[in-house]
């Protein structure tokens, strides 16, 4: 999504010449005109830099109106602060407009495997802000939820929370990756969260794992 005809191109060019990548559609940056796509995309790529200033309401309307899909922000601008009120929205990562295409490309695939697309900076400051927001007192039902974990899904979450990726709990956990993600399925459904990105939310709120560094 971007007002920018040339970026919209581009894009679209690099993305269809990747084997298992095809774009379903694109549009201006307009929540309206996600109506002309056909095909329920897996991830959206956007454009914040063509969002006629009111990019926070944008892209807010846009992660509402489409999920599931998973929306991966594409920006010049380099602000930590920006970076962490998306990903606060629910945007599952950004890319800078100067990165490689490569770095693109990665981004889209880990994004649409539910992963987060964030450097570690900015994952510690969107956790500090939720626990000074939401402060640390656990519910009865996050607790009645986190009971039902097993021991080995405990650590699934924690080592998650340290922004391990599949592969890398795999290796640490000495398990295959076929067997992290049956755990993570089974993590999603007892905390009812939809995606990796709510889980390191949750786990961080409800002290399933320790905060990150000040």
């Amino acid at each position: 999504m971007s007002d920018h005809t040339i970026v919209r191109a581009g894009v679209r060019s690099l993305i269809d010449e990747h084997p298992g990548m095809t774009v379903v559609g694109e549009t201006r940056s307009r929540v309206e005109d996600l109506g002309s796509i056909q095909d329920r995309p897996d991830v959206i790529l956007i454009d914040l830099d063509s969002s006629n200033g009111n990019g926070h309401e944008y892209l807010a309307s846009v992660i509402k109106t489409m999920q599931p899909a998973c929306v991966l922000v594409l920006t010049s601008r380099r602000d930590p602060e920006l970076y962490q009120r998306i990903a606060q929205q629910g945007c599952m990562g950004v890319v800078l407009k100067d990165e490689p295409i490569e770095v693109l490309l990665k981004a889209i695939e880990r994004v649409s495997a539910g992963e987060i697309w964030f450097d570690g900076s900015t994952m510690a400051g969107v956790l500090r802000d939720i626990k000074h927001t939401n402060g640390s007192k656990l519910d009865g039902e996050a607790a009645a939820r986190i009971a039902t974990l097993t021991k080995r899904e405990r650590e699934v979450v924690i080592l998650m929370s340290e922004g391990l990726k599949t592969g890398q709990l795999a290796e640490r956990m000495f398990i295959s990756e076929t067997t992290v993600r049956h755990h993570l399925t089974s993590v999603f459904d007892k905390l009812d969260v939809a995606d990796r990105f709510e889980l390191v939310f949750y786990a961080y709120k409800h002290g399933l794992a320790p905060p990150p560094p000040r």
